[in-house]
């Protein structure tokens, strides 16, 4: 479902300065599985999973999402491959304030890039889709009188909204309390394994980690920790 090979990525500071952030020879997830990279703040693991779903534009190396090696695509393209195969849990939830949770499902399911489509909503799934994270009472609300945790499980409901075959989940527990931290990823875990989905998540946390079978460093997969 992902490939990896010879991934680099670099920055340039504002003072002129090219910073190393990434050089993964290679990574991968099988259709289905589930994995989670741990590694400390400030390590990249960001980095990665926006250049994973075509947000940004690694220096080189190859990303294979599902069959598509997206470093190849323009933005547009890049755009299209993410709304068809990829989707993202992020660690600020990024929900619409002036939409309720069903809207932003729906919107989840709407927009393709930069281009906003009708047609593309599909009421009936948004709201099995809120059911199944246990919003249904909620559906209605908007962000801004919804806790953190609701508002968590909403941004999982949108991520699954096209049914993609890769979810990336950025940090998901991290603005979470630690009574919530179980429930949300027990949520994410039991969401992709109904679906079939492979995913990855990013987190610093090794309790976090220890509810999953595979546990990928990023020490050992990004070549540049083990020089520095």
């Amino acid at each position: 479902m992902l490939e990896i090979t010879n991934l680099k990525k670099s920055f340039r500071q504002p003072n002129g300065e090219i910073v190393e952030i990434l050089d993964v020879p290679q990574y991968s997830v099988a259709n289905g599985e589930q994995a989670v990279l741990v590694g400390a703040s400030g390590g990249g693991k960001t980095t990665l999973l926006h250049i994973i779903a075509g947000i940004t534009v690694a220096d080189q190396g190859k990303v294979i999402v599902a069959g598509s090696d997206i470093s190849k695509f323009s933005e547009s393209g890049r755009d299209r491959v993410r709304s068809m195969n990829i989707g993202y849990v992020f660690q600020t939830f990024n929900l619409l304030p002036a939409f309720s949770a069903l809207e932003n499902v729906e919107l989840g399911m709407a927009f393709s890039g930069s281009i906003f489509s009708n047609s593309k909503r599909n009421p009936k799934r948004a709201k099995q889709l809120l059911d199944q994270v246990g919003l249904s009472h909620r559906m209605h609300s908007k962000p801004s009188t919804m806790s953190v945790g609701e508002q968590q499980r909403v941004a999982v409901a949108r991520a699954l909204a096209n049914r993609p075959k890769l979810l990336l989940a950025d940090e998901p527990t991290a603005n979470v309390d630690p009574a919530n931290q179980q429930q949300i990823v027990d949520l994410i875990q039991n969401c992709c394994r109904e679906e079939n989905i492979a995913m990855v998540m990013v987190t610093h946390s090794v309790e976090v980690s220890k509810q999953f079978s595979r546990v990928d460093e990023l020490n050992d997969i990004n070549h540049l920790m083990q020089k520095a």
